[in-house]
């Protein structure tokens, strides 16, 4: 594949293998995030995610995973929701969510290897974007559950063409019994001013409480 391109690439980003692959990706990627990729390629789903979080009456303190720059918790903040917490694997992208001072706290973690902090932290857990293919699978899922409270709202946003080819359909239905109230809305990732190959992409948001 040779050298990593200075522009945000979407199909970089869906190549990931390993946890480093995402972090130099990652750094390469936030200084101009917001206003390169997510301007460029008219990128909504953080607002719907936050708007399906704040619609069912999620309540903070929330924990955004896979916070990047900031997107969706800058949406949860402007929509009343807080305190916000923030964990992403990638340090650079996370010193400048918190540039936004929309977060309480920033935690860089692998959310495969767990979030470093005490179980039940939290109310709502919304994530945007990170649960895809490649560096986040279904698993991931577990940690999330450890640091909810019970009767948490957690929003969730899976790339639609992997909820099932990727295992995601089989572990929410596994996890019955642990989760309630499981919610799919289906949403477009782009709005229309996106051009990339990935323009037409569709993400479920999964919606569900912790029992």
């Amino acid at each position: 594949m040779g050298g990593m391109s200075d522009k945000p690439d979407l199909n970089a980003a869906y190549a990931l293998k390993t946890p480093d692959d995402s972090r130099r990706l990652y750094a390469e990627w936030a200084g101009d995030y917001d206003s390169g990729f997510a301007a460029r390629e008219d990128y909504q789903l953080h607002i719907h995610t936050a708007r399906a979080f704040v619609g069912a009456g999620g309540q903070g303190p929330v924990l955004d995973v896979g916070a990047g720059t900031g997107l969706c918790g800058a949406v949860l903040a402007d929509l009343g929701v807080g305190p916000i917490d923030a964990t992403d694997i990638s340090q650079q992208m996370l010193a400048q969510a918190m540039r936004k001072d929309i977060y309480r706290d920033a935690i860089v973690a692998d959310i495969n290897e767990g979030i470093p902090v005490p179980p039940e932290s939290y109310s709502g857990i919304v994530s945007s974007g990170t649960f895809t293919t490649g560096h986040v699978g279904p698993d991931a899922i577990d940690q999330l559950l450890r640091v909810a409270r019970r009767g948490a709202l957690l929003a969730i946003s899976i790339n639609a063409q992997h909820y099932a080819s990727a295992g995601f359909a089989a572990k929410l239905d596994g996890l019955k019994g642990q989760i309630q109230r499981l919610t799919l809305t289906e949403t477009t990732i782009y709005g229309s001013l996106a051009t990339g190959d990935h323009k037409s992409d569709r993400a479920l948001i999964a919606l569900f409480e912790k029992a």
